[in-house]
């Protein structure tokens, strides 16, 4: 089993964020406006497909 040496982990952990390669300002603007499109084009997708279900129950059980 290892020693736990703190210092050390937080030496890795530098280490590896120095490699990371962070995105640039424009293309998390742009993945942001990609994930929120995505996210309204699906809500009304399952609102449209929620209301098309509901209208085949009222009609198939007469309800309403």
């Amino acid at each position: 089993m290892a020693k736990l040496d703190p210092a050390q982990f937080v030496r890795e952990v530098r280490q590896e964020v120095s490699r990371v390669t962070w995105p640039s300002r424009k293309e998390t603007l742009v993945t942001t406006g990609l994930v929120l499109g995505m996210s309204a084009l699906a809500a009304v997708f399952f609102l449209v497909a929620d209301q098309l279900i509901q209208l085949v129950m009222r009609l198939a059980f007469k309800i309403g």
